[in-house]
């Protein structure tokens, strides 16, 4: 059996991650002693034998609705969004001062063309303002895209509000980089688990995993509750073209 807490999993994070895992797998009685951190992303939501993992909106509705099952929707209680639902935030270096247009002509850092916080809502925001990156930058990671912004190798990028959120408490990114725009709230990251296990189960034992996380454990993972979201909010999520597609010049980080 698997189980992977992936998205939101950064170093000053994995203890809490683990504690969280092993109080969902005692609720249930049975599961994988330790979270999965060493398997590709996609090896693990299409594993037959996945207990609990968190996808993105975007591989959900682009290529594992159908393929999985949606145990429930986290709520982080992130400003400005609905219950269970986030946003993108732009940013760019602090002494930057071009706005979102200006900064449209030179690098825009995402994590990956299947992400919907770094590439569909920024571009899909960008788009409804007749804007365009002139040049795009895959770093593999939000992290990394924002440290590509800092360190200079490019203009701007779009991270998740959370990850925004945890990287202005956990790294000195926050002291580099400004926000500069968000993005409309979508659906934030479901909790997935394969067609042959109960869904209703898992996440009355992620409900109650929540509850009993300690006030520092829920403080680091900003996790309030899990809310219950049709996937069909998340396929109605306009998912724009790839960055093959999207026009603009492209390269690959190197750190």
């Amino acid at each position: 059996m698997i189980a992977m807490l992936g998205m939101y999993d950064m170093p000053s994070l994995q203890a809490a991650n683990d504690r969280f895992w092993g109080l969902i797998r005692a609720e249930l009685g049975s599961g994988p002693q330790t979270l999965t951190r060493d398997k590709d992303v996609w090896e693990v939501w299409r594993a037959p034998n996945l207990v609990l993992a968190q996808t993105c909106g975007m591989p959900f509705r682009t290529r594992l609705h159908g393929h999985v099952q949606l145990v429930g929707t986290p709520d982080y209680g992130l400003p400005g969004c609905p219950p269970g639902y986030y946003c993108s935030v732009f940013v760019a270096r602090h002494d930057d001062d071009r706005d979102l247009a200006g900064l449209s002509t030179g690098v825009f850092a995402y994590n990956e063309g299947l992400s919907q916080s770094g590439w569909a809502a920024p571009i899909t925001h960008m788009a409804q303002a007749n804007l365009r990156p002139a040049g795009l930058l895959e770093t593999g990671g939000h992290a990394l895209s924002a440290q590509a912004v800092a360190d200079g190798k490019a203009d701007f990028a779009a991270l998740d509000i959370l990850t925004w959120l945890m990287l202005q408490q956990h790294t000195n990114l926050g002291t580099k980089l400004r926000e500069l725009a968000r993005t409309t709230p979508t659906p934030t990251l479901p909790y997935i688990t394969s067609m042959g296990r109960n869904p209703q189960v898992i996440a009355g034992a992620v409900r109650t995993a929540i509850d009993q996380l300690c006030d520092d454990d829920q403080r680091l993972l900003h996790i309030r509750g899990l809310i219950d979201i049709p996937a069909a909010h998340y396929l109605a999520v306009p998912t724009p073209p790839s960055p093959e597609d999207s026009g603009s010049a492209t390269a690959r980080f190197v750190d």
